[in-house]
């Protein structure tokens, strides 16, 4: 299989919420829109891959989707967030696994875990170089 792109798809209870938060409290940026405006989906930049926003889902369908995104400070980001009053619903710490995570959630109850990979864990080694 040769992957030449990917992106995750999220099909959300609320479409106009959904998309607000990722643009507005999250500051994602927008790759492209599409379909009829207001009801039309969104494609933001998620680092090296895209989110796609589009469709919907039936109200009490719980999301499965867990995202995983990497920054480069989770305390600075807990702080900017809660300026858009965004709460936590786990407070950043380091697991055992040596990398510091929190975790927040989209209006969908969709998981976010906020990742920072400290500068001696072994993910921020060129593993060619061992």
């Amino acid at each position: 299989m040769d992957i030449l792109s990917s992106r995750i798809l999220l099909r959300p209870v609320d479409l106009v919420a959904t998309r607000e938060f990722y643009r507005d409290v999250l500051g994602l940026a927008v790759a492209r829109e599409f379909g009829p405006e207001g009801s039309g989906g969104v494609v933001f930049f998620l680092g090296s891959g895209q989110l796609e926003i589009s469709g919907s889902r039936a109200p009490g369908t719980p999301s499965t989707l867990m995202l995983w995104l990497q920054v480069r400070d989770v305390r600075a980001e807990l702080v900017r967030l809660a300026g858009s009053g965004l709460a936590p619903k786990r407070e950043a710490r380091t697991e055992p696994w040596g990398l510091v995570e929190a975790w927040i959630e989209d209006p969908d109850g969709t998981r976010i875990v906020l990742v920072q990979v400290p500068e001696d864990h072994p993910i921020r080694r060129d593993q060619r170089d061992l």
